[in-house]
């Protein structure tokens, strides 16, 4: 299976909110192509907007690095509960490669979502896993890394990755 191109930031689909995917769409073609593309970068997530299709939905396995597949397809997605406590954990991104970034997230989150059969799931996510989670919504908000940083870590983290990108 050939990878899909993944954009890069500052391409200007990554700051736009996605559309709902609709009741019915067919995306099992689209997905198996991003969890392709995801495991080959190698990533633990990929949001639609990524490989431009602005569409809420992402693919994300966060434990296959380890040896155990987990793969969740999020059609959908919102965040209906979260923890009052935040915790700050290191986050890098395929559209912005080269430049990880501390950023604070909820440790948990409840999150609903359709999954690729067309069932609704509704699971507490925790640690990890709440974090990649909070981080491929992100994409389907518009948001990426930078969006997250305050003034002087952002101005710091464009400038590591405006030095590590060809002009």
């Amino acid at each position: 299976m050939v990878s899909l191109p993944i954009l890069k930031w500052p391409d200007p689909r990554l700051a736009q909110r996605c559309a709902p995917v609709g009741a019915g769409e067919d995306l099992s073609a689209l997905i198996s192509e991003m969890f392709a593309t995801m495991y080959d970068a190698p990533g633990r997530g990929l949001a639609a907007p990524q490989v431009g299709v602005m569409k809420r939905f992402f693919v994300m396995d966060v434990t296959w690095k380890e040896g155990t597949p987990s793969p969740e397809v999020m059609i959908n997605p919102e965040i209906t509960d979260r923890s009052a406590t935040l915790v700050e954990g290191e986050e890098g991104c395929l559209s912005i490669p080269g430049i990880t970034a501390v950023v604070s997230r909820p440790d948990w989150v409840v999150m609903d979502w359709t999954d690729a059969e067309g069932r609704r799931q509704s699971r507490r996510l925790d640690g990890f896993a709440a974090r990649c989670a909070q981080h491929e919504l992100d994409h389907l908000d518009g948001l990426v890394t930078f969006d997250r940083l305050a003034p002087g870590a952002r101005e710091a983290a464009l400038a590591a990755y405006q030095g590590k990108t060809p002009a």
